[in-house]
């Protein structure tokens, strides 16, 4: 069995790490065409005190096929693609789970859930909660299944206090929320406000794969100029601190 050094070191060469920066979204590290927050952000819900995207996932390529795979395609292929995404999230959550936690303003995160599928195909057995659960051992021994799909309907892809239940009252502990995508965040949030309501304190997002399209505006230009090959010992957030370090010194 490869470790997950050798399982992840197979996706850096496709790998894209977030950094931000003018044009960049403040919230989701979305690229904008001179914005501080892309439109998703700047209209929807805001209730996450953080959120990590450990890589961009470019539409049509090899992330963005893995991230749809591993729920969609036949059991060996969606096993090996599983496998594979899990190694990504265990490998960065064991160096820059500490980041996420500083970035939401604590220590540590008592618990961890993940963002319930929206698609009914998967209402009985969740995939990302079946991988994090197997797979992730960093945070598989505080994860719980804290959420599940309301039966209220809500416009796809926008942010709704309706969209998620909690299935526990919480007494103000903090909560690590992971998603596989981030698109409009649209689910992220709303699973953050119903732990919110539920009695969390604050809530953060990790997200494999920040949803882009490499054809839009300069996103092509702006993405080869991000740093290859990816690093994995630097995330958005411990970057956001050296940056802002290194300006103090100056």
């Amino acid at each position: 069995m490869p470790s997950v050094d050798e399982l992840s070191a197979l996706y850096a060469n496709f790998l894209i790490a977030p950094r931000h920066g003018p044009g960049v979204c403040r919230v989701c590290l979305n690229l904008t065409d001179g914005w501080r927050c892309c439109y998703a952000c700047a209209h929807g819900g805001r209730w996450l005190d953080a959120v990590a995207p450990v890589s961009y996932s470019v539409a049509g390529e090899q992330l963005h096929h893995a991230l749809a795979g591993y729920k969609r395609a036949a059991a060996p292929v969606a096993r090996e693609l599983a496998l594979g995404l899990a190694s990504i999230l265990w490998r960065w959550l064991a160096s820059h789970e500490c980041c996420v936690a500083r970035a939401a303003g604590i220590d540590t995160f008592p618990l961890v859930t993940t963002v319930p599928s929206c698609d009914p195909r998967h209402a009985r057995r969740q995939p990302l909660h079946a991988l994090v659960a197997e797979l992730v051992a960093p945070i598989g021994d505080r994860l719980q299944q804290l959420l599940e799909r309301s039966p209220a309907e809500v416009e796809p892809h926008r942010f709704s206090r309706e969209r998620y239940l909690a299935r526990q009252a919480l007494d103000g502990q903090a909560v690590l929320l992971v998603d596989d995508t981030w698109t409009t965040g649209a689910n992220a949030q709303s699973a953050a406000a119903a732990l919110k309501a539920a009695g969390s304190g604050p809530v953060a997002a990790v997200v494999i794969g920040r949803h882009i399209n490499r054809g839009w505006g300069e996103n092509d230009r702006r993405l080869r100029e991000l740093q290859r090959p990816f690093d994995w010992g630097h995330c958005v957030l411990c970057a956001d601190r050296r940056s802002s370090q290194a300006a103090g010194a100056g």
